[in-house]
Protein backbone atom coordinates (compact mmCIF):
# COMPACT_ATOMS: atom_id res chain seq x y z
CA UNK A 1 0.00 0.00 0.00
CA UNK A 2 1.44 3.37 -1.05
CA UNK A 3 0.58 6.48 1.04
CA UNK A 4 1.83 9.10 -1.40
CA UNK A 5 2.74 9.14 -5.06
CA UNK A 6 6.04 10.92 -4.34
CA UNK A 7 8.13 7.84 -3.69
CA UNK A 8 9.87 6.32 -6.68
CA UNK A 9 11.65 3.07 -7.06
CA UNK A 10 15.42 3.59 -7.39
CA UNK A 11 17.01 1.66 -10.21
CA UNK A 12 20.36 0.09 -9.48
CA UNK A 13 22.28 -0.75 -12.56
CA UNK A 14 25.26 -3.04 -12.17
CA UNK A 15 28.72 -1.47 -12.00
CA UNK A 16 31.04 -1.81 -14.96
CA UNK A 17 34.43 -3.46 -14.59
CA UNK A 18 36.14 -0.05 -14.79
CA UNK A 19 33.97 1.21 -11.88
CA UNK A 20 34.60 -1.95 -9.87
CA UNK A 21 38.35 -1.28 -9.97
CA UNK A 22 37.76 2.19 -8.40
CA UNK A 23 40.63 3.52 -10.51
CA UNK A 24 38.82 6.68 -11.70
CA UNK A 25 38.03 7.60 -8.11
CA UNK A 26 41.58 6.89 -6.95
CA UNK A 27 43.10 8.99 -9.74
CA UNK A 28 40.66 11.80 -9.06
CA UNK A 29 41.61 11.81 -5.35
CA UNK A 30 45.33 11.72 -6.15
CA UNK A 31 44.93 14.64 -8.56
CA UNK A 32 43.30 16.71 -5.82
CA UNK A 33 46.06 15.77 -3.36
CA UNK A 34 48.86 16.67 -5.78
CA UNK A 35 47.18 19.96 -6.70
CA UNK A 36 47.33 20.99 -3.01
CA UNK A 37 51.08 20.39 -2.87
CA UNK A 38 51.72 23.44 -5.04
CA UNK A 39 49.29 25.83 -3.35
CA UNK A 40 50.19 28.32 -0.62
CA UNK A 41 49.66 26.94 2.87
CA UNK A 42 46.72 28.57 4.67
CA UNK A 43 48.11 27.87 8.15
CA UNK A 44 50.72 29.87 10.02
CA UNK A 45 53.19 28.87 12.71
CA UNK A 46 51.51 30.79 15.52
CA UNK A 47 54.07 31.57 18.16
CA UNK A 48 56.74 32.50 15.62
CA UNK A 49 54.45 34.17 13.07
CA UNK A 50 51.46 36.30 13.94
CA UNK A 51 48.48 36.80 11.72
CA UNK A 52 47.79 40.42 10.77
CA UNK A 53 44.64 41.75 12.41
CA UNK A 54 42.32 44.33 10.94
CA UNK A 55 42.28 47.83 12.39
CA UNK A 56 38.86 47.26 13.94
CA UNK A 57 39.78 44.00 15.73
CA UNK A 58 38.59 43.93 19.36
CA UNK A 59 40.58 41.81 21.78
CA UNK A 60 41.28 41.79 25.51
CA UNK A 61 40.08 44.63 27.71
CA UNK A 62 42.42 47.07 29.42
CA UNK A 63 41.69 49.45 32.30
CA UNK A 64 43.46 52.69 31.50
CA UNK A 65 45.50 55.11 33.61
CA UNK A 66 46.20 58.79 33.08
CA UNK A 67 49.67 60.23 32.43
CA UNK A 68 50.33 60.54 36.17
CA UNK A 69 49.61 56.85 36.77
CA UNK A 70 46.21 57.28 38.43
CA UNK A 71 43.31 54.97 37.58
CA UNK A 72 40.76 56.58 35.28
CA UNK A 73 37.80 54.36 36.21
CA UNK A 74 35.25 56.11 38.43
CA UNK A 75 33.01 53.03 38.87
CA UNK A 76 30.05 54.76 37.26
CA UNK A 77 28.75 51.41 36.03
CA UNK A 78 27.95 52.52 32.48
CA UNK A 79 30.16 49.83 30.97
CA UNK A 80 28.41 47.12 33.00
CA UNK A 81 25.04 48.56 32.04
CA UNK A 82 25.93 48.70 28.34
CA UNK A 83 27.25 45.12 28.26
CA UNK A 84 24.62 42.94 26.56
CA UNK A 85 26.20 39.75 27.90
CA UNK A 86 26.36 41.05 31.49
CA UNK A 87 30.02 40.09 31.67
CA UNK A 88 31.21 43.07 33.75
CA UNK A 89 30.76 43.37 37.52
CA UNK A 90 32.12 46.12 39.73
CA UNK A 91 31.97 47.55 43.22
CA UNK A 92 32.58 51.21 43.92
CA UNK A 93 34.48 52.70 46.86
CA UNK A 94 35.28 56.20 48.10
CA UNK A 95 38.81 57.53 47.82
CA UNK A 96 40.41 58.07 51.21
CA UNK A 97 42.71 60.95 52.08
CA UNK A 98 46.23 60.21 50.96
CA UNK A 99 45.10 58.16 47.94
CA UNK A 100 45.00 61.11 45.52
CA UNK A 101 48.00 59.71 43.64
CA UNK A 102 46.21 56.35 43.07
CA UNK A 103 42.77 57.40 41.85
CA UNK A 104 41.83 60.31 39.62
CA UNK A 105 38.30 60.88 40.95
CA UNK A 106 36.68 60.65 44.37
CA UNK A 107 35.06 57.35 43.47
CA UNK A 108 36.97 54.37 42.14
CA UNK A 109 36.37 50.72 41.32
CA UNK A 110 37.37 48.64 44.33
CA UNK A 111 36.41 45.47 42.47
CA UNK A 112 36.28 45.22 38.67
CA UNK A 113 35.83 41.84 36.95
CA UNK A 114 35.15 40.78 33.38
CA UNK A 115 34.03 37.24 32.66
CA UNK A 116 35.66 36.48 29.31
CA UNK A 117 33.51 33.39 28.83
CA UNK A 118 30.49 35.66 28.65
CA UNK A 119 32.08 38.57 26.79
CA UNK A 120 31.14 38.85 23.12
CA UNK A 121 33.78 41.52 22.37
CA UNK A 122 31.19 43.95 21.04
CA UNK A 123 32.98 47.09 22.27
CA UNK A 124 29.88 48.65 23.84
CA UNK A 125 31.68 48.98 27.20
CA UNK A 126 34.37 51.01 25.48
CA UNK A 127 31.81 53.28 23.82
CA UNK A 128 29.80 53.76 27.03
CA UNK A 129 32.75 54.82 29.20
CA UNK A 130 32.78 58.63 29.64
CA UNK A 131 36.34 58.66 31.02
CA UNK A 132 38.04 56.40 28.40
CA UNK A 133 38.93 54.12 31.28
CA UNK A 134 38.35 50.86 29.39
CA UNK A 135 39.23 49.89 25.87
CA UNK A 136 39.76 46.74 23.87
CA UNK A 137 43.29 45.99 22.70
CA UNK A 138 44.52 44.04 19.70
CA UNK A 139 45.57 40.99 21.71
CA UNK A 140 43.28 38.04 22.10
CA UNK A 141 42.39 35.99 25.16
CA UNK A 142 44.84 33.16 25.83
CA UNK A 143 43.62 29.61 26.30
CA UNK A 144 43.05 28.31 29.80
CA UNK A 145 42.09 25.01 31.39
CA UNK A 146 39.72 26.25 34.09
CA UNK A 147 36.74 28.59 34.16
CA UNK A 148 38.26 30.74 36.91
CA UNK A 149 41.18 31.60 34.63
CA UNK A 150 38.79 33.43 32.30
CA UNK A 151 37.51 35.81 34.96
CA UNK A 152 39.87 38.77 34.83
CA UNK A 153 40.08 40.96 37.90
CA UNK A 154 41.19 44.54 38.26
CA UNK A 155 44.86 43.55 38.69
CA UNK A 156 44.78 41.57 35.43
CA UNK A 157 43.13 44.38 33.47
CA UNK A 158 44.95 47.44 34.82
CA UNK A 159 47.59 48.89 32.52
CA UNK A 160 51.12 49.31 34.01
CA UNK A 161 51.96 52.59 35.75
CA UNK A 162 53.66 54.98 33.27
CA UNK A 163 55.93 56.39 35.99
CA UNK A 164 57.19 53.02 37.23
CA UNK A 165 57.11 51.02 33.96
CA UNK A 166 57.06 53.33 30.89
CA UNK A 167 57.95 50.50 28.48
CA UNK A 168 55.14 48.28 29.79
CA UNK A 169 52.75 51.24 29.63
CA UNK A 170 53.63 51.96 25.98
CA UNK A 171 53.41 48.27 25.07
CA UNK A 172 50.01 47.89 26.77
CA UNK A 173 48.70 51.03 25.07
CA UNK A 174 49.72 49.70 21.65
CA UNK A 175 48.21 51.10 18.48
CA UNK A 176 44.78 51.69 20.02
CA UNK A 177 46.27 53.71 22.83
CA UNK A 178 47.83 56.14 20.34
CA UNK A 179 44.39 56.84 18.90
CA UNK A 180 42.75 57.25 22.33
CA UNK A 181 44.87 60.20 23.47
Amino acid sequence: MQLTKRSKQVERKPMTIWEMLYLPSIFKGMAITFSHLFKKRPTINYPEEQRPFSAVFRGLHILNRDEEGREKCTACGLCALACPAEAITMEAAERQSGEEDLYKEEKYAAKYEINMLRCIFCGLCEEACPKDAIYLTQTFAPANYGRKGFIYGKNDLLIPDPNKDPEGFAKAKGELGKEKK
